[in-house]
Protein backbone atom coordinates (compact mmCIF):
# COMPACT_ATOMS: atom_id res chain seq x y z
CA UNK A 1 0.00 0.00 0.00
CA UNK A 2 2.69 2.09 0.42
CA UNK A 3 3.41 4.83 -2.83
CA UNK A 4 6.33 7.23 -2.41
CA UNK A 5 5.61 10.79 -4.06
CA UNK A 6 8.28 12.69 -5.70
CA UNK A 7 10.40 14.89 -4.57
CA UNK A 8 12.52 12.77 -2.53
CA UNK A 9 13.27 14.11 1.46
CA UNK A 10 12.17 17.49 0.67
CA UNK A 11 8.53 16.38 2.70
CA UNK A 12 10.09 14.93 5.19
CA UNK A 13 10.33 16.05 8.70
CA UNK A 14 13.61 17.13 10.17
CA UNK A 15 14.85 15.61 13.34
CA UNK A 16 16.61 17.28 16.21
CA UNK A 17 19.74 16.74 18.33
CA UNK A 18 18.88 18.24 21.65
CA UNK A 19 17.84 16.26 24.51
CA UNK A 20 15.46 14.47 25.43
CA UNK A 21 14.03 14.16 22.10
CA UNK A 22 14.50 10.63 21.47
CA UNK A 23 10.79 9.38 20.47
CA UNK A 24 10.75 12.63 18.27
CA UNK A 25 13.67 11.23 16.64
CA UNK A 26 12.67 7.84 16.52
CA UNK A 27 9.20 8.92 14.43
CA UNK A 28 11.11 11.07 12.10
CA UNK A 29 13.06 7.70 11.07
CA UNK A 30 10.37 5.76 10.80
CA UNK A 31 8.44 7.69 8.67
CA UNK A 32 11.56 8.29 6.78
CA UNK A 33 11.87 4.27 5.76
CA UNK A 34 8.47 4.19 5.47
CA UNK A 35 7.81 6.50 2.34
CA UNK A 36 11.13 5.27 0.82
CA UNK A 37 9.62 2.23 -1.25
CA UNK A 38 13.30 0.76 -1.57
CA UNK A 39 14.50 1.63 1.80
CA UNK A 40 17.00 4.09 2.72
CA UNK A 41 20.72 3.46 4.43
CA UNK A 42 22.17 5.18 7.41
CA UNK A 43 23.76 7.65 5.25
CA UNK A 44 20.47 8.57 3.71
CA UNK A 45 18.67 8.55 6.82
CA UNK A 46 21.01 11.08 8.13
CA UNK A 47 21.17 13.49 5.30
CA UNK A 48 17.52 13.13 5.06
CA UNK A 49 16.31 13.63 8.65
CA UNK A 50 19.31 16.43 9.52
CA UNK A 51 20.78 13.86 12.42
CA UNK A 52 24.00 13.21 13.31
CA UNK A 53 25.07 9.99 12.28
CA UNK A 54 25.60 8.88 15.19
CA UNK A 55 22.11 9.44 16.89
CA UNK A 56 20.66 7.78 13.59
CA UNK A 57 22.88 4.47 14.12
CA UNK A 58 21.36 4.41 17.60
CA UNK A 59 17.94 4.75 16.32
CA UNK A 60 18.25 2.08 13.86
CA UNK A 61 19.67 -0.17 16.43
CA UNK A 62 16.84 0.24 18.70
CA UNK A 63 14.33 -0.39 15.99
CA UNK A 64 16.29 -3.42 14.58
CA UNK A 65 16.42 -4.93 18.51
CA UNK A 66 12.48 -4.11 18.17
CA UNK A 67 11.85 -5.93 14.99
CA UNK A 68 10.02 -2.69 13.51
CA UNK A 69 12.62 -2.82 10.90
CA UNK A 70 15.05 -4.91 9.03
CA UNK A 71 17.98 -5.16 6.72
CA UNK A 72 17.41 -5.82 3.03
CA UNK A 73 20.57 -6.52 1.57
CA UNK A 74 23.44 -4.12 0.55
CA UNK A 75 24.02 -0.96 -2.04
CA UNK A 76 27.09 0.01 -4.04
CA UNK A 77 26.94 3.46 -5.33
CA UNK A 78 30.39 4.46 -6.12
CA UNK A 79 33.64 3.83 -4.01
CA UNK A 80 33.93 2.68 -0.39
CA UNK A 81 31.93 0.34 1.70
CA UNK A 82 28.77 -0.98 0.49
CA UNK A 83 25.57 0.84 2.38
CA UNK A 84 22.76 -1.71 4.36
CA UNK A 85 19.38 -0.58 3.06
CA UNK A 86 16.62 -0.25 6.08
CA UNK A 87 13.27 -1.03 5.64
CA UNK A 88 10.35 -1.52 7.50
CA UNK A 89 9.11 -4.90 8.89
CA UNK A 90 5.71 -5.85 7.96
CA UNK A 91 5.80 -8.11 10.64
CA UNK A 92 6.93 -5.88 13.26
CA UNK A 93 3.96 -3.93 14.47
CA UNK A 94 -0.11 -4.48 13.21
CA UNK A 95 -2.91 -2.59 13.98
CA UNK A 96 -6.97 -3.16 13.50
CA UNK A 97 -9.05 -0.63 12.39
CA UNK A 98 -13.04 -0.66 12.98
CA UNK A 99 -15.48 1.93 11.12
CA UNK A 100 -18.83 2.34 12.52
CA UNK A 101 -21.37 3.66 10.10
CA UNK A 102 -24.94 3.90 10.81
CA UNK A 103 -25.67 1.14 8.14
CA UNK A 104 -22.07 -0.73 8.18
CA UNK A 105 -19.83 -1.49 10.18
CA UNK A 106 -16.00 -2.74 8.74
CA UNK A 107 -12.36 -4.50 10.26
CA UNK A 108 -9.52 -4.61 8.91
CA UNK A 109 -6.59 -5.90 10.39
CA UNK A 110 -3.49 -4.44 8.76
CA UNK A 111 0.12 -5.01 8.89
CA UNK A 112 3.16 -2.59 9.24
CA UNK A 113 3.38 -1.68 5.35
CA UNK A 114 -0.34 -1.26 4.87
CA UNK A 115 -1.15 -5.01 4.03
CA UNK A 116 -4.95 -5.69 4.70
CA UNK A 117 -4.53 -9.49 6.68
CA UNK A 118 -7.61 -9.92 7.89
CA UNK A 119 -11.33 -8.02 6.80
CA UNK A 120 -15.08 -8.09 8.16
CA UNK A 121 -18.14 -6.25 7.26
CA UNK A 122 -21.15 -6.65 9.52
CA UNK A 123 -24.66 -4.46 9.38
CA UNK A 124 -24.09 -2.14 12.61
CA UNK A 125 -26.58 -3.20 15.14
CA UNK A 126 -28.61 0.20 16.59
CA UNK A 127 -31.16 -2.46 17.97
CA UNK A 128 -29.03 -2.94 21.18
CA UNK A 129 -28.14 -0.48 23.78
CA UNK A 130 -24.37 0.66 22.20
CA UNK A 131 -22.47 -0.28 25.04
CA UNK A 132 -23.75 -3.84 24.10
CA UNK A 133 -23.02 -3.44 20.32
CA UNK A 134 -19.51 -2.25 21.15
CA UNK A 135 -18.75 -5.34 23.11
CA UNK A 136 -19.61 -7.25 20.25
CA UNK A 137 -17.67 -5.43 18.02
CA UNK A 138 -15.03 -5.78 20.90
CA UNK A 139 -15.39 -9.69 20.70
CA UNK A 140 -15.25 -9.57 17.33
CA UNK A 141 -12.09 -8.36 17.20
CA UNK A 142 -10.89 -10.57 19.54
CA UNK A 143 -12.02 -13.49 17.26
CA UNK A 144 -10.03 -11.61 14.10
CA UNK A 145 -6.80 -11.50 15.87
CA UNK A 146 -7.66 -15.60 17.00
CA UNK A 147 -8.08 -16.15 13.11
CA UNK A 148 -5.04 -14.17 11.74
CA UNK A 149 -2.67 -16.24 14.20
CA UNK A 150 -0.47 -12.58 14.51
CA UNK A 151 1.17 -12.37 17.86
CA UNK A 152 -1.22 -10.08 20.37
CA UNK A 153 2.30 -8.67 21.60
CA UNK A 154 2.87 -7.02 18.15
CA UNK A 155 -0.54 -4.87 17.99
CA UNK A 156 0.22 -1.80 18.23
CA UNK A 157 -3.73 -1.12 18.99
CA UNK A 158 -7.13 -0.42 17.71
CA UNK A 159 -7.77 2.62 15.57
CA UNK A 160 -12.14 3.46 15.30
CA UNK A 161 -13.31 5.66 12.80
CA UNK A 162 -16.81 6.89 13.93
CA UNK A 163 -19.76 9.55 12.26
CA UNK A 164 -18.73 12.99 14.22
CA UNK A 165 -19.69 15.08 16.06
CA UNK A 166 -16.85 13.01 18.64
CA UNK A 167 -15.65 14.28 22.25
CA UNK A 168 -12.11 13.57 21.15
CA UNK A 169 -10.05 14.30 24.57
CA UNK A 170 -12.85 11.69 26.86
CA UNK A 171 -13.42 9.34 23.83
CA UNK A 172 -16.92 9.66 23.20
CA UNK A 173 -19.54 9.89 20.33
CA UNK A 174 -21.14 12.20 21.11
CA UNK A 175 -24.72 12.54 19.05
CA UNK A 176 -24.24 10.66 15.21
CA UNK A 177 -26.82 11.80 13.11
CA UNK A 178 -28.56 8.09 12.17
CA UNK A 179 -27.64 6.31 14.90
CA UNK A 180 -30.24 6.86 17.82
CA UNK A 181 -29.34 6.59 21.20
CA UNK A 182 -25.67 7.07 20.75
CA UNK A 183 -25.51 9.66 22.99
CA UNK A 184 -21.95 10.58 24.91
CA UNK A 185 -21.23 6.68 24.82
CA UNK A 186 -17.91 6.49 26.03
CA UNK A 187 -16.54 4.23 22.90
CA UNK A 188 -13.10 4.14 23.50
CA UNK A 189 -12.92 3.08 26.88
CA UNK A 190 -15.35 0.21 26.18
CA UNK A 191 -13.67 -1.13 23.47
CA UNK A 192 -10.44 -0.87 25.47
CA UNK A 193 -11.77 -2.73 28.21
CA UNK A 194 -13.33 -5.53 25.73
CA UNK A 195 -10.67 -6.17 24.05
CA UNK A 196 -7.52 -5.24 25.83
CA UNK A 197 -5.47 -3.18 23.08
CA UNK A 198 -5.08 0.47 23.34
CA UNK A 199 -7.55 2.50 21.36
CA UNK A 200 -7.55 5.63 19.24
CA UNK A 201 -10.84 7.59 18.16
CA UNK A 202 -11.50 9.83 15.65
CA UNK A 203 -13.99 11.12 13.01
CA UNK A 204 -14.46 8.77 9.94
CA UNK A 205 -13.28 11.99 8.00
CA UNK A 206 -10.07 12.44 9.71
CA UNK A 207 -9.41 8.79 9.49
CA UNK A 208 -9.79 8.83 5.58
CA UNK A 209 -7.93 11.88 4.97
CA UNK A 210 -4.85 10.16 7.94
CA UNK A 211 -5.16 7.31 5.26
CA UNK A 212 -4.98 9.48 2.59
CA UNK A 213 -1.47 11.03 3.40
CA UNK A 214 -0.36 7.99 5.47
CA UNK A 215 -0.42 6.00 2.15
CA UNK A 216 1.07 8.67 -0.23
CA UNK A 217 -1.99 8.12 -1.95
CA UNK A 218 -1.80 11.90 -3.14
CA UNK A 219 1.23 14.19 -3.08
CA UNK A 220 -0.26 17.08 -2.02
CA UNK A 221 0.61 18.04 1.61
CA UNK A 222 -1.99 20.43 1.80
CA UNK A 223 -5.44 19.47 0.96
CA UNK A 224 -8.90 18.90 1.99
CA UNK A 225 -10.47 15.24 1.82
CA UNK A 226 -14.24 15.39 1.40
CA UNK A 227 -15.90 12.32 2.39
CA UNK A 228 -19.43 11.32 0.91
CA UNK A 229 -20.76 8.41 3.14
CA UNK A 230 -24.25 8.27 5.59
CA UNK A 231 -23.43 11.93 5.93
CA UNK A 232 -20.96 13.98 4.26
CA UNK A 233 -17.51 15.52 6.26
CA UNK A 234 -14.47 16.71 5.37
CA UNK A 235 -10.86 16.01 6.49
CA UNK A 236 -8.07 18.54 6.50
CA UNK A 237 -4.40 18.20 5.72
CA UNK A 238 -2.02 21.34 5.84
CA UNK A 239 1.60 21.28 5.39
CA UNK A 240 1.38 17.75 5.75
CA UNK A 241 0.07 17.52 8.70
CA UNK A 242 -3.72 16.61 9.66
CA UNK A 243 -5.72 18.96 11.49
CA UNK A 244 -7.78 18.31 14.14
CA UNK A 245 -9.19 20.83 15.66
CA UNK A 246 -9.81 22.13 19.37
CA UNK A 247 -12.57 18.86 19.98
CA UNK A 248 -11.47 16.91 17.14
CA UNK A 249 -14.20 17.98 15.34
CA UNK A 250 -13.08 19.67 12.22
CA UNK A 251 -14.93 18.87 9.21
CA UNK A 252 -18.17 19.33 10.08
CA UNK A 253 -19.76 21.25 7.04
CA UNK A 254 -22.97 20.05 6.65
CA UNK A 255 -24.91 23.74 7.34
CA UNK A 256 -22.41 25.38 4.71
CA UNK A 257 -25.62 26.84 2.41
CA UNK A 258 -25.23 25.86 -1.42
CA UNK A 259 -28.98 26.77 -2.49
CA UNK A 260 -30.73 29.59 -0.51
CA UNK A 261 -33.68 28.34 -2.13
CA UNK A 262 -33.53 25.02 -1.07
CA UNK A 263 -35.15 22.85 1.24
CA UNK A 264 -35.23 23.98 5.17
CA UNK A 265 -32.87 22.49 7.09
CA UNK A 266 -32.99 21.71 11.24
CA UNK A 267 -30.87 24.49 11.60
CA UNK A 268 -33.05 26.88 10.83
CA UNK A 269 -31.76 27.98 7.53
CA UNK A 270 -32.58 27.19 3.96
CA UNK A 271 -29.95 24.67 1.32
CA UNK A 272 -27.64 23.51 3.08
CA UNK A 273 -25.17 20.53 1.83
CA UNK A 274 -27.36 18.64 4.54
CA UNK A 275 -30.60 18.95 3.26
CA UNK A 276 -29.17 19.06 -0.51
CA UNK A 277 -26.49 16.77 -1.40
CA UNK A 278 -26.68 13.60 1.07
CA UNK A 279 -26.80 10.63 -0.64
CA UNK A 280 -30.09 9.94 1.12
CA UNK A 281 -31.57 13.11 -0.18
CA UNK A 282 -30.66 12.32 -3.76
CA UNK A 283 -32.50 8.93 -3.79
CA UNK A 284 -35.68 10.54 -2.06
CA UNK A 285 -35.50 13.14 -5.04
CA UNK A 286 -35.04 10.37 -7.55
CA UNK A 287 -37.52 8.46 -5.67
CA UNK A 288 -39.78 11.22 -6.15
CA UNK A 289 -39.30 11.77 -9.68
CA UNK A 290 -39.86 8.26 -11.01
CA UNK A 291 -35.99 7.44 -11.10
CA UNK A 292 -36.27 4.93 -8.81
CA UNK A 293 -39.59 2.59 -8.00
CA UNK A 294 -41.29 2.86 -4.76
CA UNK A 295 -40.35 1.40 -1.34
CA UNK A 296 -41.64 -1.99 -0.87
CA UNK A 297 -43.00 -2.28 2.67
CA UNK A 298 -41.71 -6.21 2.39
CA UNK A 299 -38.28 -4.96 1.07
CA UNK A 300 -36.50 -2.43 3.37
CA UNK A 301 -34.57 0.17 1.07
CA UNK A 302 -30.79 -0.27 0.94
CA UNK A 303 -29.30 3.36 0.44
CA UNK A 304 -25.90 1.75 -1.11
CA UNK A 305 -28.10 0.14 -3.60
CA UNK A 306 -30.54 2.92 -4.41
CA UNK A 307 -27.36 5.63 -5.33
CA UNK A 308 -25.85 2.82 -7.51
CA UNK A 309 -29.64 2.42 -9.10
CA UNK A 310 -29.11 6.21 -9.65
CA UNK A 311 -25.79 6.17 -10.98
CA UNK A 312 -26.54 3.52 -13.18
CA UNK A 313 -30.15 5.18 -14.16
CA UNK A 314 -27.78 8.50 -15.35
CA UNK A 315 -25.17 6.64 -17.29
CA UNK A 316 -27.63 5.01 -19.35
CA UNK A 317 -29.29 8.19 -20.22
CA UNK A 318 -31.52 8.51 -17.67
CA UNK A 319 -31.95 12.46 -17.91
CA UNK A 320 -33.79 12.93 -14.93
CA UNK A 321 -31.54 11.13 -12.86
CA UNK A 322 -28.51 12.64 -15.00
CA UNK A 323 -29.99 16.40 -13.40
CA UNK A 324 -30.47 15.04 -10.05
CA UNK A 325 -26.53 14.35 -10.12
CA UNK A 326 -25.47 17.06 -11.94
CA UNK A 327 -27.47 19.72 -8.80
CA UNK A 328 -25.45 17.69 -6.89
CA UNK A 329 -22.14 18.13 -8.10
CA UNK A 330 -22.73 22.36 -8.69
CA UNK A 331 -24.01 22.16 -4.95
CA UNK A 332 -20.78 20.31 -3.52
CA UNK A 333 -18.64 22.62 -5.45
CA UNK A 334 -19.54 25.61 -4.05
CA UNK A 335 -18.69 24.08 -0.74
CA UNK A 336 -15.48 23.11 -1.75
CA UNK A 337 -15.20 26.30 -3.22
CA UNK A 338 -15.84 27.78 0.33
CA UNK A 339 -13.57 25.24 1.84
CA UNK A 340 -10.50 25.93 -0.83
CA UNK A 341 -10.55 29.47 -1.06
CA UNK A 342 -10.48 29.65 2.97
CA UNK A 343 -7.34 27.20 3.65
CA UNK A 344 -5.59 27.72 0.56
CA UNK A 345 -5.19 24.35 -0.25
CA UNK A 346 -3.74 22.96 -3.96
CA UNK A 347 -5.85 19.33 -4.17
CA UNK A 348 -9.05 18.34 -3.27
CA UNK A 349 -9.73 14.44 -3.04
CA UNK A 350 -13.33 13.17 -2.64
CA UNK A 351 -14.20 9.50 -0.90
CA UNK A 352 -15.95 7.70 1.28
CA UNK A 353 -18.48 4.49 0.37
CA UNK A 354 -21.61 6.41 -2.26
CA UNK A 355 -18.16 8.41 -4.01
CA UNK A 356 -17.81 5.51 -6.88
CA UNK A 357 -21.79 6.51 -7.52
CA UNK A 358 -20.89 9.91 -7.67
CA UNK A 359 -17.61 9.93 -9.55
CA UNK A 360 -18.40 10.34 -12.67
CA UNK A 361 -20.32 13.12 -12.59
CA UNK A 362 -18.42 15.33 -10.00
CA UNK A 363 -14.87 14.50 -11.79
CA UNK A 364 -16.69 16.11 -14.90
CA UNK A 365 -18.11 19.31 -13.27
CA UNK A 366 -16.09 19.98 -10.60
CA UNK A 367 -13.27 20.73 -11.88
CA UNK A 368 -13.96 23.46 -13.70
CA UNK A 369 -16.47 24.31 -11.53
CA UNK A 370 -14.03 25.03 -8.93
CA UNK A 371 -11.69 26.73 -10.85
CA UNK A 372 -14.08 29.43 -11.68
CA UNK A 373 -14.81 30.07 -8.14
CA UNK A 374 -11.44 29.84 -7.48
CA UNK A 375 -9.67 33.42 -6.38
CA UNK A 376 -6.27 31.55 -6.26
CA UNK A 377 -6.49 30.80 -10.14
CA UNK A 378 -4.13 33.31 -11.09
CA UNK A 379 -1.51 31.97 -9.05
CA UNK A 380 -2.03 28.38 -8.50
CA UNK A 381 -4.44 25.62 -9.60
CA UNK A 382 -6.99 23.54 -6.98
CA UNK A 383 -6.74 19.76 -8.52
CA UNK A 384 -9.75 17.46 -8.10
CA UNK A 385 -9.43 13.98 -7.52
CA UNK A 386 -10.82 10.63 -6.34
CA UNK A 387 -9.56 8.56 -3.43
CA UNK A 388 -6.79 6.28 -4.85
CA UNK A 389 -8.12 3.78 -1.98
CA UNK A 390 -10.24 1.28 -2.94
CA UNK A 391 -14.12 1.66 -1.53
CA UNK A 392 -14.81 -0.50 1.26
CA UNK A 393 -11.70 -0.10 2.21
CA UNK A 394 -12.99 2.53 5.67
CA UNK A 395 -11.53 0.35 8.36
CA UNK A 396 -7.68 0.32 6.73
CA UNK A 397 -8.30 4.26 7.44
CA UNK A 398 -9.00 3.45 10.80
CA UNK A 399 -5.71 1.37 11.32
CA UNK A 400 -4.04 4.41 9.67
CA UNK A 401 -4.74 6.06 13.03
CA UNK A 402 -2.87 3.80 15.02
CA UNK A 403 -0.02 3.81 12.01
CA UNK A 404 -0.14 7.35 12.38
CA UNK A 405 0.54 7.82 16.08
CA UNK A 406 3.50 5.31 15.65
CA UNK A 407 5.10 6.25 12.77
CA UNK A 408 4.51 9.98 12.28
CA UNK A 409 6.59 13.04 14.36
CA UNK A 410 4.33 15.40 15.80
CA UNK A 411 5.30 18.18 17.34
CA UNK A 412 3.54 17.20 20.88
CA UNK A 413 6.63 14.97 21.48
CA UNK A 414 8.64 17.70 21.40
CA UNK A 415 6.81 19.14 25.04
CA UNK A 416 8.71 18.66 27.98
CA UNK A 417 6.99 17.57 31.16
CA UNK A 418 7.43 19.80 33.95
CA UNK A 419 9.02 18.35 36.18
CA UNK A 420 12.00 17.61 33.27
Amino acid sequence: MLVVSEGGFSQRRRGTNLPKMGDFNQAVILESIRRSKEGLSRVELAGSAGLAAQTVSNICRRLLDAELIMEAGKETSGPGKPRTILRLNPHGMFAVGVHIDPALTSFALVDAVGTILESKEMATDLASPPGMAITAMGAEIRAMIARSGVDELRIAGVGVATPGPVDAARGMVVDPPHMPGWTRVPLRDILHETTGLPVVMDKDVTASAVAELWTGATCATNFIYIYIGTGIGSGLVIDDQVVRGASGNVGEIGHIIVDPDGPACDCGRRGCIKVTCMPETLVAEARQRGVLGAVDPADPPSLPQDMSDLAGAAASGDSVASGILSRSAYRMAGAASVLTNLLDVERVVFGGPFWPALAPTYLAQVPELLTQLSVTTNVHSVDVVGTQLNSGEEAFGAACLVMEKAFSPNAAQLLLDAKD
